[in-house]
């Protein structure tokens, strides 16, 4: 791939920034932690409307695992946000560098990953990235395409590009180096690679997590060196989990998986608290900011704030699966929170009657353990046919019955002798 740049430099003479230039840089700007350089950004859209040739936005994300949840998606949709706003997204998969491994803020190098464990996470990653974006418009690259040709002798001539001094202006180098932990030689050519990946992509914008402003700042200057007109970057906040604490993580199960049943989904965004409840609106609602000021005045009048997380909670359930979906979604959560029990109530046959309650529990998986069982049992949360159990020795007899453990967990249990 050229790497040399046609891009016009910009005109020195700035141009106006018209009214629709105006509100594509107000929704660009919608729940950034960073936009750099946003005067240099808010020229580049005035040239793409005077022009009519789309802006390059760019995310690159490693494969490291197949699956997404809604704090991955808080950069998708900010890429949408941009793809509607007219231009060109490119949804770029890391192929090339998953095999490096990018460290990112922790403080040990993280494993390369091999080829088939990145082809296998890449199947299915841009599938899930499509229940944001819009397929049918979005470019998908493979950074493999370009860096593969470089060869020892290309990776050296970049690498004469950046200094030392610069790389270790990244903090967990910085840190990592001061406390005597190792850093891998090839871990240098990890912001490397992906600010090659900006130059042989053109890229006008690239976007990422905080934890990923130090790659983007390395792809901007080596774009000056290639005599390419620099990328502006965008930063997006992590986006914290169930707990409202911690960042969204499978590792805390404080998480909400974009490919879980539309009921879960459903009942764990009701679960987020009425503060956090705006944050998850501002980074994952595709509403208006008009419309979601004019909701935050509602409730912040007298309106249940129920109402507003409800909407929320349709809004993301329909985008991930259906309206229908969604609709239904609401009346099981109506019902659950009614005492009642749900349609989709899995069924399942056991032997043993009479059983132990704490064990029954344990073989319907409903608890983990039969210690956990019991402690459900002294907090009120285990019921049989709806009817609290508050006896852990009790033995149940042979019977079809409904299982319910907490709000959520529910089982039809027939158990034979």
């Amino acid at each position: 791939m050229t790497t040399s740049s046609s891009t016009p430099v910009a005109p020195s003479k700035a141009l106006p920034l018209t009214d629709k230039v105006l509100e594509a840089l107000a929704i660009t700007k919608r729940g950034v932690d960073e936009l750099l350089i946003e005067s240099e950004f808010a020229q580049k859209l005035a040239r793409s409307e005077q022009s009519g040739v789309p802006l390059r936005i760019k995310l690159g994300l490693d494969p490291t695992a197949p699956d997404l949840h809604l704090g991955h998606t808080v950069v998708l949709n900010k890429m949408r946000q941009l793809q509607d706003l007219g231009h060109q997204v490119i949804f770029l998969i890391g192929d090339f560098t998953s095999m490096i491994g990018d460290p990112s803020g922790r403080n040990a190098t993280r494993p390369p990953l091999t080829r088939e464990q990145v082809e296998q996470n890449a199947m299915t990653y841009f599938k899930q990235a499509s229940l944001v974006l819009d397929p049918a418009k979005t470019e998908i690259r493979y950074n493999s395409e370009w860096c593969d040709p470089l060869g020892a002798r290309g990776l050296i001539k970049l690498a004469s590009h950046y200094t030392v001094a610069r790389m270790m202006e990244r903090d967990d180098f910085s840190k990592r180096f001061k406390s005597g932990t190792p850093i891998a030689v090839h871990e240098f050519l990890y912001p490397l690679m992906q600010g090659y990946d900006s130059v042989a992509l053109k890229a006008d914008l690239e976007l990422g997590g905080t934890d990923q402003k130090f790659n983007l700042l390395v792809g901007r200057e080596l774009q000056k060196d290639y005599d390419q007109e620099p990328q502006c970057i965008l930063t997006m906040p992590l986006l914290e989990g169930l707990d409202g604490v911690d960042k969204m993580s499978k590792s805390k199960n404080n998480y909400i998986g974009i490919t879980e049943p539309a009921n879960t989904m459903f009942a764990k965004i009701m679960s987020i608290s009425d503060v956090m409840m705006w944050k998850y609106y501002e980074l994952l609602s595709f509403r208006s900011l008009a419309d979601l000021a004019a909701l935050k005045a509602t409730v912040d009048g007298g309106a249940n704030p129920r109402d507003a997380k409800v909407a929320l909670a349709q809004e993301i359930v329909a985008r991930f699966h259906s309206q229908a979906a969604a609709e239904e979604a609401l009346n099981d959560f109506v019902n659950r929170s009614k005492g009642g029990i749900p349609d989709d109530v899995p069924e399942i046959t056991l032997p043993g009657a009479p059983a132990g309650i704490q064990q029954l529990l344990k073989s319907a998986n409903l608890c983990a353990s039969v210690s956990e069982a019991g402690r459900m049992i002294d907090q009120g949360g285990v019921r049989i046919d709806g009817t609290v159990i508050s006896d852990k020795t009790v033995k149940i007899e042979a019977g079809t019955f409904v299982l319910q453990v907490g709000k959520r967990k529910f089982a039809r249990v027939t158990l034979t002798a």
